[in-house]
């Protein structure tokens, strides 16, 4: 007999303590919670163009985090 036959023979049934159908729930409720948050943040950086293009004019040119290092 194999390690795995005799492992699964000697564990008894471990009862869950939630019905099993409630798991994958949970796991689509976070799941779809979490793409909320992400979809929230689409295009955050297009909002600013007009305070980036003046923070630009006013240093230059030179936009913050581009270039230099």
């Amino acid at each position: 007999m194999s390690f795995v036959a005799t492992v699964l023979t000697e564990v008894g049934h471990v009862d869950l303590p939630l019905p099993l159908i409630v798991y994958p729930l949970v796991a689509a409720v976070l799941f779809f919670a979490l793409g909320a948050v992400v979809w929230s943040f689409r295009e955050v950086s297009n909002r600013h163009s007009g305070k980036a293009a003046a923070y630009a004019a006013a240093r230059g040119g030179q936009t913050p985090g581009v270039g230099g290092h």
